[in-house]
């Protein structure tokens, strides 16, 4: 039995020492002495041989080891490298000071414009939000893309997602819909590039620039580049400065996520390092979790709001992978863009049938909007059903009411291409904007037959119909 201690004796908790005992890519086990000071989760981790080691304490394990997430390069840690705590847990900076600029998941600058000013910095980490805390709003947000303004429209405070395989244009499409509601935007944005190509971050920023609103955007990147373990977080540390902007500047968020995919392939990377026993298709068993906690982030408050609006990959263009489920489950509106449809020349190559949204009601949109969108999802579905029997016996063979009904479809169908201000220089078409009032019209016109003279190809990457003087 141990002795009491007497009242007036002050213990000193001795710091954290371990040694490097093994490295298996990202995962750098340790090994220690004093069970007493056993540092907490996520606290961060160094060295005295080199402050630019960053180990993230991840797991325990029995005989005195503990697992931790490598942060650095992995040739600047050996074996038996001795190892002590920081005290805190990875931070990043927040702050006016980083609107305008881009910098990585240690809060370094990436843009060449010197350090950053006027900025604290806070654990990647937040609290856990609560029913009381969380509000919700229906003010429709209008984007200025016909596709989405009339099939899919999302409300302030919500969550929409572009889900599509490789190359059909989900970038392309959230950095117009970027520009295009923060020109208006009262707000701030927050962008997060996940695991994506260096040179779509590079395109991203110089079209920001373009437009003159990339000084109200702050830009975190973590690229398909950096090791599994700076992907896995980058997102945490985007959501962090999204609470700050939202919860102590009381500014309304829009938070761009490109790929929220490639937030939970990080994770499974790490999880296999780790030795965990994967769940279904190889997903690590915590990825329901993991996801569940960066969503539930994105959310209202009584101060202000967090639109979010996401991109997500779909290996193999396989809809039903467990991964894209488990994102598609926190979204409001989900936006298919198909690679058929791009196949055909059309952009954005959305599918209204597969596509969905939890403000199409009449309470939220209105009944004119909701009346004239179910007019013509019903004209696309018969479109869609007419287009197997024209491929056999040709469109000659439908009856005159079908062979209307199936040219009005086709004029639909162009009509919702539009030319976008990010792919200017690549089309030669100047970009359009065209207000969701003018694109009601629009379609009311074309499935009223008001259109029937015109030749469905004029209807192809127009903004309205009277801007194309088609009408």
């Amino acid at each position: 039995m141990k002795p009491a201690k007497p009242k007036d004796q002050v213990v000193k908790k001795v710091p954290f020492t371990g040694r490097v005992r093994g490295i298996r890519g990202q995962i750098v086990e340790l090994e220690f002495e004093d069970n007493e000071t056993i540092p907490a989760f996520f606290e961060i981790l160094t060295s005295p041989l080199n402050n630019a080691i960053r180990l993230e304490v991840f797991a325990y394990s029995e005989n005195n080891t503990l697992y931790c997430l490598s942060l650095s390069q992995k040739q600047l840690v050996f074996r038996n490298m001795p190892i002590t705590t920081t005290g805190h847990a990875l931070t990043i900076p927040v702050g006016e000071g980083i609107l305008g600029r881009v910098i990585n998941l240690y809060g370094e600058p990436q843009d060449n414009k010197g350090p950053l000013r006027e900025v604290t910095r806070l654990p990647i980490y937040g609290k856990p939000g609560s029913l009381e805390t969380v509000e919700t709003s229906l003010s429709v947000l209008e984007t200025g893309i016909k596709q989405i303004d009339f099939f899919t429209p999302f409300v302030k405070g919500g969550k929409i997602g572009f889900v599509g395989g490789a190359g059909v244009g989900k970038t392309v499409l959230m950095t117009e819909l970027l520009r295009n509601i923060t020109f208006k935007h009262e707000g701030v944005s927050v962008f997060a590039g996940i695991g994506e190509r260096i040179r779509e971050g590079h395109e991203l920023v110089e079209s920001l620039k373009t437009s003159n609103v990339i000084s109200r955007v702050a830009l975190i990147f973590a690229q398909m580049n950096e090791n599994s373990v700076v992907r896995f977080r980058i997102a945490w540390a985007a959501a962090t400065i999204a609470e700050y902007y939202r919860d102590v500047l009381k500014k309304d968020v829009l938070f761009f996520a490109d790929n929220t995919y490639r937030f939970i392939q990080a994770g499974s990377e790490v999880s296999a390092l780790l030795g965990s026993i994967p769940s279904e298709l190889g997903y690590q068993a915590t990825m329901e979790t993991e996801i569940a906690n960066f969503e539930n982030r994105l959310s209202g408050s009584k101060y202000a709001s967090i639109t979010s609006v996401q991109t997500v990959f779909v290996p193999a263009d396989e809809l039903s992978d467990v991964g894209v489920s488990a994102i598609i489950g926190h979204l409001d509106s989900v936006v298919i863009l198909s690679r058929a449809i791009a196949s055909r020349g059309y952009y954005p190559p959305v599918d209204p049938l597969l596509s969905s949204s939890g403000s199409l009601s009449r309470s939220i949109i209105g009944d004119d909007h909701y009346q004239t969108v179910t007019k013509a999802l019903e004209i696309l579905h018969n479109y869609q059903r007419l287009s197997r029997i024209v491929a056999i016996v040709g469109e000659a063979e439908l009856s005159p009411y079908d062979q209307a009904l199936f040219q009005r479809a086709k004029k639909l169908i162009n009509y919702m291409t539009q030319p976008f201000f990010t792919t200017q220089s690549q089309t030669g078409k100047k970009g359009a904007i065209v207000p969701v009032a003018e694109t009601i019209k629009d379609v009311k016109s074309i499935l009223s037959g008001a259109c029937d003279g015109v030749a469905a190809d004029k209807l192809m990457y127009i903004g309205s119909l009277g801007s194309a003087k088609l009408i």
